[in-house]
C-alpha cells in the first residue's frame, strides 16, 4: 500500500442531504505494475476527508525513488465518491484530503435538505498557469498536461506568481464567453 497525495479536488458546491456525490481528484501517479486506486473517503459531522492510497496487483518496482511528488511528472486524474452527509437544514462541511499536510482543507460543500444548486463546482489545489497565444490566462492542476484539463481564468488579476500556488475557487458556466470559453475558473484565494 502507498499513500497518495491529493494535488487537486473539485466537487459540487451544493449537494442534497444523504446523497453520495462525486469528487474529482488529481493525485501523483505511482511507479508500479497495475496500481489500484482507492479514494479512502470518510465523513463525520464536520468534514469529508479523502485519504487515498494505491494497492498493487504485483510488487511495486521503480528505477528511482518516486516518493517525492517533485520527481513525478504525471498525475492521475481520478474520482472518489463522498458519502451522503447529514443535514436537516442548510449547513456546510469541510472538504479535506491528505496532501502536503496530514489533512489539508480544500474548501467546503453546502448540504441542503432539498433542491441543491448544481450549477457550480468548488475547486482547489496546486495549479500551473500559462498565457495562451491570444493573451488568455489558463490554469490546470499541476501534473496534468492535457489541453482538456485547462480552464480559462475568469478573473486574472495579479497572476504573475500564480503557477505553483495552492488556489481555491469555483468552476461554472459563464453567461458570456471568456476568451472563447464558457466553462471557466473563478479564483477566490491562493496560498
Amino acid at each position: 500500500m502507498q499513500t497518495a497525495a491529493v494535488q487537486w479536488m473539485d466537487w459540487p458546491a451544493e449537494v442534497a442531504a444523504g446523497q453520495p456525490f462525486r469528487t474529482r481528484m488529481v493525485v501523483w501517479g505511482v511507479c508500479a505494475v497495475q496500481p489500484v486506486f482507492h479514494a479512502g473517503p470518510q465523513a463525520n459531522l464536520a468534514a469529508v476527508t479523502f485519504e487515498p492510497f494505491f494497492t498493487f496487483e504485483s510488487p511495486a518496482y521503480c528505477a528511482l525513488d518516486l516518493s517525492s511528488p517533485s520527481l513525478v511528472a504525471i498525475a492521475l486524474d481520478t474520482a472518489g465518491i463522498a458519502p451522503g452527509l447529514f443535514a436537516t437544514a442548510t449547513r456546510q462541511y469541510w472538504m479535506q484530503a491528505v496532501a502536503d499536510k496530514p489533512n489539508r482543507v480544500f474548501g467546503e460543500v453546502t448540504v441542503r435538505a432539498s433542491s441543491p444548486d448544481q450549477s457550480r463546482r468548488n475547486a482547489a489545489g496546486w495549479i500551473y498557469s500559462q498565457v495562451d497565444s491570444l493573451g488568455c490566462r489558463r490554469v490546470s492542476p499541476i501534473g496534468l498536461y492535457r489541453p482538456e484539463s485547462e480552464l480559462v481564468l475568469e478573473n486574472p488579476t495579479d497572476t504573475a506568481s500564480l503557477s505553483g500556488s495552492f488556489v481555491q475557487g469555483y468552476i461554472y458556466d459563464a453567461a458570456a464567453p471568456v476568451c472563447g470559453e464558457t466553462r471557466v475558473f473563478h479564483l477566490v484565494s491562493r496560498d
